[in-house]
C-alpha cells in the first residue's frame, strides 16, 4: 500500500506540473501572442497548436485529480486530514472541473472546433482559466502546507467544532470566487500581472486565516 501511495504522489506530481505548467503557458504566453499574431499566424496557432495543448492540459487535470483521489484517501486513512489539506483538494477539485465543463466546452467554441457563439465562448473560458491560476497559488500552499508546516500538519480535522471557523470561512472565500468564475467578471485579473498579484494576496489571505483565526 505505501509504494501504491508512492506512485501515486509521484503521478500526480508529474501530471501536476503538466497541467499547471500548460495553464501558465496559455494565460502568460500563448494569450498574448494570440494579441499579436498576424492573420495567418493566428489561424495556423488554432487550427493545430492550441488544440494539441488542450488535449495535454485536460488530461493532465484529469491524471492530477485522479492521483489526487487516490492520495487523499490515504491521508483518510491514516487520521491526518486537516484544514490546509481540505482547503487545498477544493481549490484543486474546482480547477479540474473548471477545465473539463467550463474551459474545454467554451475553448472548443472560441477555437472553431464545433458551432457557436466564438467572442462569448472564448471570455467564458478565459474568465475560468484566469480563475484557475488565481487558485493555483493557495491550491499549491496548502497542498505542501498540509503535509510539511510544523506541528499544525499532524492536526485531525474536526468539522463544525471549536476551530472549524477558520476553515468555513476559507471556504466561502473559494465559493465566491468560483461563482464569480462562472459568472462574473475578470476584475484584477485581466491582465498577467494582476492575476499573479490576485493569486499571491488570495494565498496570503486565505491561508492566513487557517493559520491565525
Amino acid at each position: 500500500m505505501e509504494f501504491v501511495n508512492f506512485l501515486a504522489r509521484w503521478g500526480h506530481l508529474l501530471f501536476g506540473m503538466t497541467w499547471i505548467g500548460l495553464l501558465y503557458y496559455f494565460n502568460f504566453i500563448q494569450g498574448g501572442y494570440f494579441k499579436q499574431a498576424s492573420p495567418e499566424g493566428l489561424s495556423d496557432a488554432k487550427a493545430k497548436l492550441a488544440p494539441e495543448a488542450l488535449w495535454w492540459f485536460r488530461w493532465g487535470a484529469m491524471f492530477t485529480f485522479l492521483t489526487g483521489v487516490i492520495l487523499l484517501m490515504g491521508v483518510s486513512k491514516q487520521h491526518v486530514m486537516n484544514d490546509y489539506i481540505v482547503v487545498g483538494a477544493t481549490m484543486g477539485t474546482l480547477m479540474f472541473l473548471n477545465v473539463w465543463l467550463i474551459i474545454w466546452p467554451n475553448q472548443k467554441i472560441a477555437l472553431g472546433m464545433v458551432e457557436g457563439d466564438g467572442p462569448a465562448a472564448g471570455a467564458k473560458a478565459l474568465l475560468a482559466s484566469r480563475t484557475n491560476v488565481l487558485f493555483s497559488g493557495p491550491m499549491a500552499y496548502g497542498m505542501l502546507a498540509g503535509a510539511h508546516d510544523g506541528g499544525y500538519a499532524n492536526a485531525n480535522l474536526q468539522l463544525g467544532t471549536g476551530g472549524g471557523t477558520a476553515l468555513w470561512v476559507a471556504l466561502a472565500i473559494v465559493a465566491a470566487l468560483e461563482v464569480n468564475a462562472i459568472v462574473g467578471k475578470q476584475g484584477p485579473m485581466t491582465t498577467v500581472k494582476g492575476v499573479i498579484t490576485s493569486s499571491i494576496v488570495l494565498t496570503a489571505i486565505v491561508m492566513g486565516a487557517l493559520t491565525y483565526l
